[in-house]
């Protein structure tokens, strides 16, 4: 199980494993399989680990679970449905049909709205936490999302990882996707139109860009 705030990169260290280990993958969101039907949720669970254990071996994750299986008496839903969905989970987990070559990975922004039944020993045995990146890991995503872009001189990525202090790996790539969008917006609007294709060397990403997308981000978020 997967746990921490949004955009601490749970769906791509998942991915990851997959790609790694070299088998399938399943994608799916917990909001997928909710249905207000009688039974297609149920159906929907039965579905979903019938496809992985087809495909084995593969990694079947589980996105956003809590909205799968919430801690029951928590949910304003119909109980009796959260009840028939947990159960049939779990039977997918426990059942006489085993898991064979089938690895579930969950993830959750909320480990404390997921149902504690499905977190005992035998079904999730692994609990691990996603943190918030330090200034150290903040510096290493900067310079993924900016390989291969023209950065001015004055751009100082080690200053931005201790700007963005408190902020996901998905808030970084935002910083970094925006801050080249303000350079070619920038850029088209100081030039004609006869020059844009010559001077295309001279677009540069710079501080400036990087700041103005840095209040982007903090109007977004509120802070």
């Amino acid at each position: 199980m997967l746990y921490g705030k949004p955009g601490t990169g749970k769906t791509l260290l998942a991915k990851a494993v997959a790609n790694e280990s070299g088998v399938n993958f399943i994608s799916i969101k917990g909001p997928q399989l909710i249905s207000r039907y009688v039974g297609e949720s149920e159906r929907g669970v039965r579905e979903t680990f019938r496809k992985a254990r087809h495909a084995a071996p593969t990694i079947l994750f589980l996105d956003e679970i809590d909205s799968l299986i919430p801690r029951r008496g928590s949910s304003s839903t119909d109980a009796h449905v959260t009840e028939r969905v947990i159960s049939q989970f779990l039977t997918e987990m426990d059942g006489i049909e085993e898991l064979k070559g089938v690895v579930v990975l969950a993830a959750t922004n909320r480990l404390d709205l997921v149902d504690p039944a499905i977190l005992r020993s035998g079904r999730f045995d692994l609990l691990f936490e996603l943190s918030l990146p330090d200034e150290e890991i903040r510096l290493k995503i900067f310079k993924i999302h900016t390989k291969n872009k023209p950065l001015a001189q004055n751009v100082d990525l080690t200053k931005l990882a201790k700007e963005t202090d408190g902020r996901t790996g998905s808030d970084i790539e935002f910083v970094c996707r925006k801050a080249s969008m303000f350079a070619v917006r920038e850029y088209i609007e100081h030039n004609s139109a006869k020059k844009k294709i010559s001077a295309i060397g001279e677009l540069k990403v710079s501080k400036q860009h990087f700041d103005e997308a840095i209040k982007m981000l903090k109007e977004q978020n509120g802070k």
